[in-house]
């Protein structure tokens, strides 16, 4: 069986969103015939000076606008940064109008997800705002059913957008068990759908 790689795109900070990304990619591998192709974003820096090395010294390798293009569905992860994606991420969306123009993802199903240090730290809304640019690339929204019974009883995280975390606002809190089985979760239904599209 040929094998088809699943983007799993994050922006982390203090690795929460990185972990939840790794919980997500393990489910994405749970389908044969399908990798997990992590990658992250470079930070931004309001010195126009300051740049990052070409290779991230730790964790998954920087994204390409290439990923997108031969990826078959996307995983979209940041942490909340006032009920919206962090700015690296939104960077990295703001110069991809070459895909957009070329229709590199349209079609594909995709899944977002993220961090947030407090109970009401704009989680949803933080979801929410991340598709909009999936949507403009013509990607198909995938979120969490109910059919999932941690959604109904988590008392951390946890979305029918997309798998959250509550992180606390020194980080310090790990993924709860209802979170890694939501991310699993959800990588593995983006995994499923996106072989399903592609089938004529």
């Amino acid at each position: 069986m040929s094998q088809h790689d699943i983007l799993v795109l994050y922006y982390s900070r203090h690795g929460a969103t990185r972990e939840l990304a790794r919980l997500i990619a393990e489910g994405v591998e749970s389908v044969p015939g399908v990798n997990a192709r992590l990658r992250t974003v470079p930070p931004v820096s309001t010195v126009c000076e300051a740049s990052q090395p070409g290779v991230p010294s730790e964790g998954a390798p920087y994204v390409e606008y290439a990923d997108l293009q031969q990826c078959i569905g996307l995983a979209l992860g940041s942490p909340t940064r006032f009920g919206n994606m962090a700015a690296p991420m939104k960077y990295f969306w703001d110069g991809s109008s070459s895909e957009w123009l070329g229709g590199a993802l349209i079609g594909k199903p995709a899944c977002v997800f993220t961090s947030t240090g407090s109970m009401h730290g704009g989680q949803e809304s933080t979801l929410l705002t991340m598709m909009l640019p999936l949507l403009h690339h013509g990607m198909m929204i995938l979120g969490l059913p109910y059919s999932e019974p941690d959604l109904m009883s988590t008392p951390t995280g946890g979305s029918p957008y997309g798998v959250t975390h509550l992180a606390h606002a020194d980080g310090s809190a790990p993924i709860s068990p209802e979170e890694q089985r939501l991310a699993k979760a959800q990588g593995k239904r983006l995994a499923q759908k996106a072989l399903k599209l592609m089938r004529p």
